[in-house]
């Protein structure tokens, strides 16, 4: 993982070193940095449209009690077009504007999702079965097995009477002062 991060980080800003020198060529600097400026502010803007309606669909999800995992997917992958539009060059402003359009993201989320599910699945292993097995048979409870407590922490003290034969019991042990 190391050496391909290392790789995207000396190779991508050489491409985009020699891609804006080229189009600096064929059109002038100061048309080539209105580009890179105006397509940086563009992006950014569609970036925070399209990460409030994403917020909104996880807020609408979590409210109905489902798991936004599509969602919260969808905002990674905002969140790496913004910083892909915000870096200036061409190339990476491709990149990001293309994680901008749903399709494309909807594509790389189920793929993503794919991956993650088969990786889960993999680190569960064995376990993934009981695991499940126990929860279907609990019915689903998450709280079956609670128990209750209300006795236990009460603020009231006890009635002194003879159905209460814990009433007069002595505990004994031994006390050590330490200073």
């Amino acid at each position: 993982m190391f050496r391909i991060l290392f790789a995207l980080f000396i190779i991508v800003p050489i491409i985009e070193i020699t891609v804006l020198m080229q189009v600096g060529a064929l059109i002038g600097a100061w048309p080539t940095v209105a580009i890179v400026i105006v397509s940086a502010w563009l992006g950014a803007k569609y970036v925070r449209q399209q990460g409030l309606a994403t917020l909104q669909s996880v807020q609408t999800k979590m409210a109905q009690g489902e798991m936004p995992s599509g969602e919260i997917v969808t905002g990674l992958m905002l969140l790496v077009a913004g910083v892909l539009l915000v870096t200036p060059g061409f190339v990476t402003d491709v990149f990001g504007l293309s994680l901008l359009i749903p399709s494309v993201r909807q594509a790389l989320a189920s793929s993503v999702q794919k991956h993650m599910q088969a990786s889960q699945g993999s680190a569960f292993g064995a376990n993934a079965h009981f695991y499940s097995s126990n929860f279907t048979q609990a019915g689903g409870n998450v709280y079956e097995n609670e128990v209750d407590n209300s006795e236990v922490f009460t603020t009231e003290q006890p009635v002194i009477s003879a159905e209460n034969p814990r009433q007069n019991e002595t505990i004994e042990g031994e006390f050590k002062r330490k200073d």
